[in-house]
């Protein structure tokens, strides 16, 4: 395969840099790919919701090197 290629994530197959598509080799590919997102199957790592702070933790946190005028 030539460096300027590289390798479709749902086939394998090669895809060129100047392909428009890119990184699918098609749009079928793409549609998987878009389907994997929606459906769950791929996930960003990160704590699980029960895990992450209140929401007023945030806010406490993100608020505490400012003054009161918010810079």
């Amino acid at each position: 395969m030539p460096e300027s290629c590289f390798k479709c994530p749902i086939c394998g197959r090669p895809v060129a840099v100047s392909d428009p598509l890119l990184p699918f080799c098609s749009e079928r590919c793409r549609l998987l790919d878009l389907g994997n997102w929606a459906s769950g199957r791929y996930v960003i790592a990160g704590p699980p919701p029960s895990e992450a702070p209140p929401a007023e933790d945030w806010e406490a946190a993100r608020g505490a090197g400012e003054n009161e005028s918010g810079v």
